[in-house]
Formats: C-alpha cells, sequence, structure tokens
C-alpha cells in the first residue's frame, strides 16, 4: 500500500480497533503517534512496542479528546516533530449503557462529549494542518449502532449517528483542499468493549449478523488502510460498514 513514510495520527490507539489501526499503518512503515486515557500508560508502552516490532515508528500520549486545549497542545507537538499529518484516524469512544428514561446527565455527555466533541476538536486541529499541505485523510470511525439504533444505548447511538454528519458536512467543506473524510461503521467487533457483555449478549449479536460471527479488529483496521490509500482517491463522504451483514 501507499502509506509508506506518511504520518498517522490515531486517537484511542492503545487497544481494541485503535491498535489494530495503528499496527496496520505501522506495517506499511508509517509513523504512527497515537493518543490514549487510560488510567496507566502500560497500554500505551506495549501498544508503543508492537509498532516497533511492526516495522514502523510509533509514539503514544495522554490526551483527553473532549478538551479542547489538550487537543490543540497534542497537534502541535505532532506537528512540530513530523512536520505534517497525512492521515487522521478518529477512533477515541466510550459507551456508558442505560435506559434512556433513567440515563443520568453526566452519562450522556461522558459519551457525547469524548465521541462526537473530541472528533470534532481532532478534525479541526489536523485539517488545519492538511490545508497547508493541500491533502489528507480524515476517516472517523462511527458503529453500526449510529445507523440503525441499540436499547440502552442512547447516547452512544446519538454520538456516533453525529460522527455520520459530521464525516458529510466536513467532507464537502475540505474536498476542494484535496482532505477526504470518511467514515468506518464496525459492527459486533471482538474487543475488550464488547468482551464484558453477557455470553446471552454476544450470542444475540452474532444470531442478528448473517456471517453469523463477530468481526475481529483487522477487519476494521482494513478498511480504515483503504480510505487511506490512493485506492480511494475518489471516496469521500462517505460510510463503509464493516457488519458481517448485520446492517444493510
Amino acid at each position: 500500500m501507499d502509506t509508506e513514510s506518511q504520518v498517522v495520527v490515531v486517537t484511542g490507539g492503545s487497544q481494541g480497533i485503535g491498535r489494530a489501526i495503528a499496527l496496520r499503518f505501522a506495517g506499511q512503515g508509517a509513523s504512527v503517534y497515537f493518543c490514549h486515557y487510560d488510567p496507566d500508560d502500560s497500554e500505551s508502552e506495549k501498544t508503543e512496542k508492537l509498532l516497533a516490532e511492526a516495522g514502523g515508528q510509533g509514539k503514544g500520549f495522554k490526551v483527553n479528546v473532549a478538551d479542547k486545549d489538550e487537543v490543540k497542545a497534542f497537534f502541535k507537538t505532532l506537528v512540530q516533530e513530523a512536520g505534517r499529518i497525512d492521515v487522521l484516524v478518529n477512533n477515541a469512544g466510550v459507551t456508558k449503557d442505560g435506559f434512556a428514561v433513567r440515563m443520568k446527565e453526566q452519562d450522556w455527555d461522558l459519551v457525547v462529549d469524548i465521541n462526537l466533541k473530541g472528533t470534532f476538536f481532532c478534525t479541526q486541529e489536523a485539517a488545519r494542518a492538511m490545508m497547508k499541505q493541500k491533502q489528507g485523510r480524515i476517516i472517523n470511525i462511527s458503529s453500526v449502532v449510529g445507523a440503525m439504533g441499540n436499547p440502552t444505548q442512547a447516547n452512544y447511538a446519538a454520538s456516533k449517528a453525529g460522527v455520520i454528519g459530521l464525516t458529510k458536512a466536513v467532507a464537502k467543506e475540505l474536498a476542494s483542499r484535496g482532505i477526504l473524510v470518511n467514515a468506518v461503521a464496525p459492527g459486533y467487533i471482538n474487543t475488550q468493549m464488547t468482551d464484558i457483555l453477557s455470553d446471552e449478549v454476544k450470542q444475540a449479536f452474532i444470531d442478528a449478523t448473517p456471517l453469523g460471527k463477530m468481526g475481529e479488529p483487522e477487519d476494521v483496521a482494513a478498511a480504515v488502510e483503504f480510505l487511506a490509500s490512493e485506492n480511494s482517491r475518489y471516496i469521500t463522504g462517505q460510510v463503509l460498514h464493516v457488519n458481517g451483514g448485520m446492517y444493510m
């Protein structure tokens, strides 16, 4: 692929889908900068080691993407160190499930702030660098839930639906500057986020998936890599669903 020598930024890159995406780019020789908001740096350090083993360069930072000042400082450091940003993958996200009628305001705010506002803040900063370069790719990780909804996930569904709307609006704004903006919407993927679900709930998701199995983080990473490559040079403002047929 043509990602060699590119500078790639992955939010929420210390584990799960974010780590798989970072490793995918590192394996192609890209310089990968990722951020996380874990309680400690253990997973981030593990990801850095894996990136080096994959043949790329990687560096992790602790950043709260919902904090505008932290995001600005993060991207300022990246541009100073790397000189450019070729690809931004907005992957950072959280869940805080509960029935809508009983959902606490702080649970709504937490999910929407990180999943949607964080994506907006990072897009703003990356777009400024990419506009000067007159090229770049922004790939936002949405969710099948943002397209079809899901009980007990009003906050998560709203945030991920918002990511889709944000993707389409920004794609129209930045197309003339040579910047392509797309989204990937994963379905039921085998990650730490889904591992906490009960066996009953897991089976229900699998039963709702025509392919009859959960996806792997690498399936999402492959879709992201495609959207970052020259093979997608005439694609912008689109949502690529990676869900085994759960939503069509």
